[in-house]
């Protein structure tokens, strides 16, 4: 089945020559041509990916990506922002309420083609990486009939007092890894915990050494595997 692009454009030309390009690339594609009905969309068809421009009208782009990144299950969607503004304090703003690409117009059908492979090829692992994690925990907790309760409990136990001598987290990385799990990026974490972005990159870096992993993606199955920033629902 082929994955899902939303599109959230108000000039009608860029929309459909985008749109064709894409259906001829192989994806679906629904369009929106403002930001309110892009929101009601995403929630009706739930995409694999969104393409929004800036200026629109009733909800600009700045605003629908706020709005998407304050709903826990689009936290992770991949979300490129089209613009005719080079300005770096715009392209600022764009990362600050979440977009993954900046792209400015005009731009190339091939560019925005290999972004989006790029895009989705990352997001497709994550969720992968996060539905395997999750079903070796559920498969982990699953009580064995085996075993009486009070040898369970004591392996938990066990369980436990090992997971503590291997990671020892200080208060501020649980909730940099607890942000981390639910999504945000570094600039995000650090407006949450008012702290700068390059502060929070030193604690993600901490992460990865004291759980042995070597990117995000092994450190959130890390987590997952033993419950220390389990996502939000």
């Amino acid at each position: 089945m082929p994955l899902l692009i939303l599109i959230a454009e108000d000039d009608p030309g860029i929309r459909l020559s985008v749109s064709d390009y894409l259906e001829l690339s192989g994806y679906s594609v629904v369009a929106a041509e403002n930001g309110i009905k892009a929101l009601s969309m995403l929630e009706k068809y739930h995409p694999h990916l969104l393409i929004t421009d800036v200026r629109m009208p009733k909800k600009n782009g700045y605003e629908l990506v706020k709005s998407i990144r304050q709903l826990p299950k689009y936290r992770l969607l991949p979300v490129i922002l089209l613009t005719e503004c080079k300005d770096t304090t715009e392209r600022i703003r764009g990362y600050q309420v979440g977009c993954d690409i900046y792209l400015p117009k005009p731009f190339e059908m091939e560019e925005l083609g290999a972004v989006i492979r790029n895009l989705l090829e990352r997001s497709q692992i994550i969720h992968s990486e996060l539905r395997f994690s999750q079903s070796d925990l559920q498969h982990e907790l699953e009580p064995n009939s085996n075993f009486v309760e009070e040898e369970s409990d004591n392996n938990n136990s066990f369980k436990q007092s090992k997971l503590a001598e291997l990671i020892d987290l200080t208060m501020r990385e649980k909730e940099v890894l607890k942000l981390l799990m639910n999504g945000h990026s570094n600039i995000e974490i650090g407006q949450k915990l008012h702290l700068s972005h390059r502060t929070i990159e030193k604690y993600v870096s901490s992460l990865l050494r004291k759980s042995d992993t070597s990117n995000r993606i092994e450190l959130i199955r890390f987590a997952l595997e033993h419950k220390l920033a389990p996502l939000n629902s």
